[in-house]
């Protein structure tokens, strides 16, 4: 597997009214074209910068990312396309319209776009709300239109921040499930953001522990199983037991400094 997205030494300070804070510091980490990786980590380590870096929203301070092998030096969305946890629809364009939105930025026309956003309904579970505005949208349903325009402008490489940290456990658990099922018939690479080990331990090929801030890479979890992945059974407990401890320890320091 090749190395599409490559981190080397990247560190992000900001600077605030009570001084600078060190978000991130000397991060250094490979994704594989086709992965699903996960980064996990208390709360405040630089997850959701990190993230921003790779979608060009962010600028590092030290150390460079590639994607492709080409530089990242501000947003690109014919490369890479992210998701939010707020799905930030247009409230006044329905959910086919809003899957549109990134073709019409791209310029692609009326006739084209609207063939490829018809088609994605289908597997996305929204045909029967194309014509619905987010108002009249659940919370899982916006998601699926946020994420059916990420995967509508056909990009190498999405880019997930906590896309379904807002959602109730029923409908998160099967946003998971629906999710897993779109990456698997699509194999793009995706690097998602969660704070769920459920989440990191079902979904993932790999999943990379961050410590407190500044964030840093404290370990990686390989995640060779199959598909789906029976969650109870004693691989898994022992699996989850294994992230969790980790992740317990960064929590607690991070709490410390508070």
């Amino acid at each position: 597997m090749s190395d599409l997205i490559v981190v080397e030494s990247v560190s992000k300070r900001y600077v605030t009214s009570s001084g600078p804070i060190e978000a991130l510091h000397d991060v250094s980490l490979s994704v594989g074209a086709g992965e699903f990786c996960t980064l996990i980590g208390p709360s405040g380590c630089g997850k959701s910068t990190l993230l921003g870096m790779l979608g060009g929203l962010v600028t590092a301070d030290t150390g460079r990312l590639l994607v492709d092998g080409r530089p990242v030096n501000g947003p690109d969305p014919g490369r890479v396309a992210t998701v939010f946890q707020d799905a930030g629809l247009f409230p006044w364009r329905t959910a086919l319209e809003n899957v549109e939105f990134g073709l019409e930025l791209q310029g692609v026309p009326r006739e084209r776009r609207r063939a490829v956003a018809t088609e994605l309904l289908g597997p996305l579970g929204l045909r029967d709300f194309a014509e619905k505005y987010p108002r009249e949208l659940s919370g899982g349903l916006r998601q699926r239109v946020a994420i059916g325009r990420a995967l509508a402008i056909d990009t190498q490489i999405i880019l997930m921040d906590e896309p379904f940290g807002a959602l109730d456990e029923q409908t998160r658990l099967l946003m998971g499930e629906w999710l897993l099922d779109i990456w698997r018939r699509t194999r793009k690479t995706v690097v998602f953001v969660t704070h769920s080990l459920h989440e990191a331990l079902a979904l993932s090929t790999r999943v990379m522990v961050m410590t407190a801030r500044p964030g840093r890479i404290k370990r990686v979890l390989e995640l060779p199983m199959p598909y789906p992945r029976a969650m109870e059974s004693a691989e898994m407990v022992a699996l989850r037991a294994t992230l969790w401890s980790g992740i317990r320890d960064e929590s607690l320091r991070a709490m410390g400094e508070r």
